[in-house]
């Protein structure tokens, strides 16, 4: 993507934390919406940047700006004002804040990091997240212009998060244990059905993995113990530690006598 994208809007976190994430994975010229706001303050009316904000954006004329794409890093701290910035982008002519495309299919791409509608915190109801940005910016855009939005969601339940996965289980396998394969089973263990179980079960079903991936649904996040999840575990249980023990108990009894004596030496 760094190679790709020359200049991108980066959205979400707090402050500079998401220019400088963009930064880190080499892309060379990251905006972000405090730039946008600093060039021109009427481009959200109800949002105002504080002088620490004002002091961090970067100064420079947006008029002769072509933003080539959109990543959403993570969860916005300003809907009102990125999803205003977010949609004139969109809606713009190749990029260009203060154009409108008379076709509004002209604007860059729109990447979001994750999916998650629904997140668990200290709340004791889980808060919305990324997720529920990008129904809202798909609903908002059909409304507006009458056309469906096309956006691009990696992390979970998307295959490629969990193909990324297994590359770097195998890759830590060779350089810790010099076992040049994926490990045989790959317990996976989330709170979220929607995107932790959903993925893992996917993956596991599509005949793209060379190896064996086992969802385990815990009770301690997004997930309300009581309740039936969307989408079946092949095991629930209460916490992490639980989680753990479920997936010992059973390589234990799946191991060889002589593979599970080997293990008991370590």
């Amino acid at each position: 993507m760094a190679e790709r994208y020359g200049t991108v809007l980066v959205v979400g976190g707090e402050g500079e934390k998401c220019r400088l994430v963009a930064e880190g994975y080499g892309f060379k010229d990251a905006v972000t919406p405090g730039d946008i706001i600093k060039d021109n303050r009427d481009t959200t009316p109800f949002r105002k940047l504080t002088e620490e904000e004002l002091n961090h954006s970067r100064a420079r004329n947006f008029n002769e700006v072509e933003i080539e794409a959109i990543f959403v890093f993570a969860d916005s701290r300003d809907w009102a004002g990125d999803q205003q910035i977010i949609l004139d982008l969109l809606m713009s002519k190749k990029g260009r804040l203060g154009t409108r495309s008379e076709t509004f299919d002209e604007g860059p791409p729109i990447f979001f990091s994750h999916n998650d509608v629904v997140w668990s915190t200290s709340h004791e109801l889980t808060r919305i997240g990324m997720g529920a940005l990008r129904a809202s910016l798909e609903a908002m855009f059909k409304a507006v212009t009458g056309k469906e939005l096309q956006t691009t969601a990696y992390g979970k339940p998307q295959i490629g998060t969990f193909q990324f996965a297994t590359r770097l289980l195998q890759q830590w396998r060779k350089e810790t244990h010099g076992i040049d394969s994926p490990p045989e089973t790959v317990y996976f263990v989330g709170d979220t059905p929607e995107s932790d179980i959903r993925g893992t079960n996917e993956y596991n079903e599509s005949g793209s993995s060379e190896n064996t991936w086992y969802s385990i649904l815990v009770h301690t996040g997004v997930f309300e113990k009581g309740t039936k999840p969307t989408v079946q575990p092949q095991a629930s249980v209460d916490t992490v530690l639980d989680a753990v023990k479920h997936g010992m108990r059973r390589e234990f009894i799946r191991a060889p006598k002589t593979k599970t004596a080997n293990a008991e030496c370590y």
